[in-house]
């Protein structure tokens, strides 16, 4: 929602460690849409620091909040989401370090949120040639986890990372219960803020795996925290299905931009 004064005050959120090499080229690219830029160091090396300590000495609307070590994306994602409230941002759009998301959607990413301020506007990825098979296929099977712990459809995709928080909503949301640390963190937070009754707009964008990326996501420590985070999210719908069946029986149902 817009803050305390009825403002609607977005700004971007990147969280970053060791993508040293395309952080620049995605902030430039946020910069030209005028948003203010929060970039959220988790614990990177020192190439990558110093390239960052350049950004925010050179950049204009360029905020750097450095975590003392590495401690995963969902933690540091929920630092920025804190950070970026207490600074009286009213909304948060969150993109990857490395390129991977089209930062020409940003002014549809804005646009739906100044008509629905209240929602969660995730984007549904358009992928290309580039999108691992195995990592595309995986995701069904998250989709399908979902649906079934929100009852509904509301979340095309749920493992996006380019979103845009309404910040009010989601940081009551991280005061009631602290997310995940993670790579877990993109779903969890999505289920949670559709439990707390938070509407979603669905967003088409392009998403692209540049060639030699570099992907922190480990296939298996990070399925398994997926799939612990599936377990708890599955029981904790259970007793909240009462009140998300009402709601779709009430017609409430998730927008497609």
């Amino acid at each position: 929602m817009p803050d305390a004064h009825g403002r609607f005050a977005p700004c971007a959120l990147i969280p970053i460690y060791n993508h040293g090499s395309t952080i620049a080229v995605t902030v430039r690219a946020l910069r030209a849409h005028g948003l203010p830029v929060l970039i959220v160091d988790d614990g990177s090396d020192t190439a990558t620091r110093a390239v960052l300590d350049a950004l925010a000495q050179e950049a204009d609307g360029v905020r750097l909040l450095r975590l003392p070590h590495n401690q995963g994306k969902g933690r540091a994602l929920s630092a920025g989401l804190l950070a970026a409230r207490a600074a009286g941002y009213s909304h948060a759009l969150q993109i990857d370090a490395d390129g991977q998301h089209d930062a020409a959607d940003v002014p549809r990413f804005l646009a739906e949120a100044r008509v629905q301020p209240g929602a969660l506007v995730c984007g549904a990825p358009i992928y290309d040639a580039s999108v691992p098979r195995a990592r595309l296929y995986g995701r069904y099977l998250t989709h399908a986890c979902v649906w079934l712990e929100t009852l509904s459809l509301a979340v095309r995709d749920s493992m996006c990372g380019y979103r845009l928080y309404p910040l009010a909503a989601t940081c009551a949301e991280i005061a009631r219960k602290p997310f995940p640390p993670r790579m877990d963190f993109d779903t969890e937070a999505a289920v949670r803020l559709v439990w707390r009754g938070v509407p979603v707009v669905n967003l088409p964008t392009r998403v692209i795996y540049p060639e030699n990326g570099l992907s922190h996501f480990h296939m298996f420590r990070d399925n398994l925290r997926i799939s612990a985070m599936h377990t708890r999210l599955l029981l904790g719908m259970l007793p909240r299905a009462p009140r998300l069946l009402w709601r779709r029986l009430r017609g409430e149902r998730a927008c497609v931009a």
